[in-house]
């Protein structure tokens, strides 16, 4: 997170969030604000009860992990805000999301221009997924792929392999990272060929390189076209 947001947390009377990111930040929050956590499948609800409290004179925070304007809850407290016909201010506090955290730990694949899609289909439709994909590996970017795989959901990462492959050397460089910047982080670098071999769930970020990425002394690194030999 930014120090803004960060302030942000530690002035606030009330903050909202799903459960797993109250957690990850329990030691910021002051111990006379009010906590309300909920679990996935209910941020319209959370949306709901933060412009509530917001409306009743309270600072609300809603917690979002990595930035709340890339898969967050920015979009949604906009809508249920304008719905709701409130007048208070909101602000969207940039944080950093993960295609940036985990681009940092394992080099610079993303120094060129880059595709972010989520293969979680629980919003998305699994056809429109897809043609992303498809697009997007013809174009030679860089692709980072979020909410990869869950216990009860794999084919949609089946599927990205199958259509990447098509169009993506299998020998191109792939970092694969958990739990980025968090305890227990582990960031490994392989190729496409070998990317369901690896341990993937739905705390792990893909980024996958293009026909310009390179290992540089251990580091994924997407050659933007500078001479370095001047």
């Amino acid at each position: 997170m930014t120090p803004k947001v960060r302030i942000a947390i530690e002035e606030a009377d009330v903050i909202v969030g799903y459960g797993t990111y109250i957690k990850l930040i329990q030691n910021i929050i002051r111990k006379d604000a009010e906590i309300i956590s909920g679990t996935m499948g209910k941020e319209v609800e959370r949306a709901k009860i933060a412009v509530k409290k917001a409306n009743e004179n309270n600072k609300v925070v809603m917690v979002s992990s990595g930035d709340p304007g890339v898969y967050g809850m920015a979009g949604i407290v906009l809508e249920v805000a304008a719905q709701e016909k409130t007048t208070i201010p909101i602000d969207i506090l940039p944080g950093i999301t993960a295609a940036s955290a985990a681009s940092a730990i394992l080099g610079a694949p993303l120094i060129s221009d880059f595709a972010v899609i989520s293969l979680s289909d629980l919003l998305t439709p699994l056809g429109k997924i897809e043609k992303r994909l498809e697009l997007a590996s013809q174009a030679d970017m860089s692709i980072v792929l979020y909410n990869p795989q869950s216990q009860g959901r794999i084919e949609p990462l089946i599927k990205a392999y199958e259509i990447m492959t098509r169009y993506i050397q299998p020998d191109t460089p792939v970092g694969i990272v958990r739990q980025a910047d968090r305890v227990g982080q582990t960031a490994k670098i392989t190729t496409l060929k070998n990317l369901l071999n690896e341990e993937i769930d739905m705390v792990t970020t893909i980024v996958i390189g293009n026909t310009a990425t390179k290992l540089v002394n251990g580091k994924m690194v997407t050659v933007r076209g500078y001479d370095i030999t001047k």
